[in-house]
């Protein structure tokens, strides 16, 4: 039995030793220059079932800006999210991260490089909010920056407003209270290239801005952002470029105000809208004419 015992321990030890040794080896973010294309997706189709979902999309996201993307209930948006992060595989075209096909990325090396918060995030097991957030931390494990985990977690549970809910257990929070965890975890992770979809649909007015903020922070830091919301002020108020689709189609692509017309939107939701200039001077304010 006891060399039964040695065995194990000596196999689980190798196995430790391997582990840590392939995070090690996994090829480590370089610097990112602004302007730089962080990920990009190439004319990419994608059909679920019978059903085409996304037709010849491309869409560049660069370092320094908060790209928004925007259309109706079933246009693509959060399947072109999908196929960004390597969720979904498209039939054709290619998505390229970091200058690489993201196919040639371990799923480490693509953690260390972006990090994705899902619509919804179900959990079976009692994680305490402090411990979802510490899941962000995991690809860095056998880094360099490995030591940097406490801070990363800290840092991010006060950006999102969520200290206070630490302790408390993940499936007791409110919906909102959940995306503010889930996005801190995204945060905590550390990458260069955050990808958010709809991380405002469960949010008061506060925190719906907070959470914008936070997007235009990280681009301003050098990173970069892709956002899929459905509020078009809000786009219009913190994106540096929009995409919008309809019905598995980029029809418009561009800054805010040259994009969000009343006219294109109108046609895109198939409802009357009015653009109008914020009093206060600032961007654009969607407003559905009633």
């Amino acid at each position: 039995m006891s060399d039964l015992r040695h065995e194990g321990s000596s196999f689980l030890g190798s196995l430790r030793t391997a582990v840590t040794g392939a995070r090690r080896r996994s090829r480590l973010p370089g610097p990112v220059a602004a302007g730089d294309v962080v990920t990009a997706a190439r004319t990419v189709s994608l059909t679920l079932g019978e059903a085409p979902i996304l037709r010849d999309v491309s869409v560049r996201v660069r370092a320094g800006e908060v790209r928004a993307l925007l259309g109706p209930n079933g246009a693509g948006k959060s399947s072109l999210l999908a196929v960004l992060t390597g969720d979904l595989v498209p039939e054709a075209g290619d998505v390229v991260v970091d200058g690489r096909p993201l196919r040639a990325w371990t799923p480490t090396e693509l953690a260390l490089r972006r990090s994705v918060m899902l619509q919804q995030v179900s959990l079976s097991f009692p994680f305490t909010a402090v411990d979802v957030v510490r899941m962000g931390r995991s690809p860095w494990r056998g880094t360099p920056f490995e030591d940097e985990d406490d801070a990363a977690v800290a840092e991010a549970l006060a950006a999102t407003d969520v200290e206070h809910l630490a302790d408390r257990h993940f499936t007791s929070l409110s919906g909102g209270e959940k995306a503010r965890v889930a996005l801190s975890r995204v945060l905590a992770q550390r990458t260069t290239l955050l990808m958010l979809d709809e991380p405002t649909a469960a949010l008061d007015l506060k925190h719906q801005e907070l959470v914008l903020q936070l997007a235009r922070a990280h681009a301003a830091a050098g990173g970069a952002v892709v956002v899929v919301v459905h509020d078009l002020s809000l786009a219009a108020a913190y994106a540096d470029q929009v995409t919008v689709l309809a019905g598995g189609r980029v029809v418009a692509d561009g800054g805010p105000r040259d994009v969000l017309t009343a006219e294109l939107l109108s046609g895109v939701y198939d409802y009357p809208v009015e653009v109008v200039d914020h009093p206060g001077g600032g961007a654009p304010i969607v407003l559905p004419r009633r």
